[in-house]
């Protein structure tokens, strides 16, 4: 957990990512080794690994926004209907078979990674269009996915962002304050859940486990912090590109788990 929490504070910060998508793999492995009940394992790791990104994602964001790379009204109208998207997503996240979204998710990072990687970075910024209509569909969606997923939902948040003319620094930003809203709607879902169905798992509050989130929230708040310091430092179109890569990292390792599922 001490190895892990490390890049997944770096990436956070850096990319504006919650770092579910390193989190939760991990936890998964470190909890299925564990004496814990094999129907509960993933709902344990995701519900985690939501606890984890509250204070990861506020650092990231309180650090973004001393560079100004924070844009209030774009949280204000849009992480409402992520969050719409989150709290259904949560609901129904233990009745859904993931195997599809696990695709469509793997599908969509995909080609966003292209976007981003083949994207020409215009000489002067343009002036944001975000309309309501868009807003309402992939807040939702972005919500949607993030929830059974254990993720901040910045994979899909900085390139729609980024396409719809917000600067990459800006995007990044901002993704990571609407990652905040995701994680703490999935945390207390997951947590209420968790009573609901009144599992017993050891160490454990609904599906949030205790030791696992002490041990990664100082670690990590503090390499969010470094990551986030780090973005303002690189070139915009390199940041562009990383991102790209780093998708395609992403798309690729939830392709596996899809052939393994």
């Amino acid at each position: 957990m001490i190895i892990t929490a490390f890049p997944v504070g770096f990436f956070a910060g850096l990319f504006g990512i919650g770092g579910g998508l390193i989190t939760v793999p991990f936890l998964f492995f470190i909890f299925s080794s564990l004496d814990i009940d094999p129907n509960y394992v993933m709902h344990l790791a995701v519900g985690t690994s939501f606890s984890i990104i509250i204070p990861t994602s506020f650092v990231s964001v309180y650090t973004h926004n001393k560079h100004g790379s924070v844009d209030l009204q774009i949280i204000k109208s849009y992480a409402f209907f992520v969050i719409i998207g989150v709290i259904i997503g949560t609901s129904l996240a233990s009745i859904l078979k993931t195997k599809g979204l696990i695709l469509f998710f793997t599908v969509v990072v995909y080609i966003l990674s292209v976007y981003l990687l083949f994207l020409k970075e215009k000489a002067q910024d343009t002036k944001p269009n975000f309309n309501l209509l868009p807003k309402i569909v992939f807040g939702f969606i972005s919500g949607f996915v993030s929830a059974p997923m254990g993720i901040g939902g910045a994979v899909m948040n900085v390139p729609i962002l980024k396409y719809f003319g917000y600067p990459i620094n800006k995007a990044i930003g901002s993704a990571a304050a609407i990652g905040f809203f995701i994680a703490l709607f999935g945390a207390i879902g997951f947590l209420i859940s968790g009573s609901y169905f009144n599992v017993n798992l050891p160490l454990s509050v609904g599906f949030i486990n205790i030791p696992a989130l002490l041990i990664f929230i100082p670690i990590t708040t503090y390499m969010a912090r470094v990551g986030a310091n780090a973005v303002h430092r690189i070139e915009k179109d390199k940041i562009t590109k990383f991102f790209g890569i780093f998708l395609l990292v992403v798309g690729s390792i939830f392709f596996y788990r899809y052939l393994n599922i």
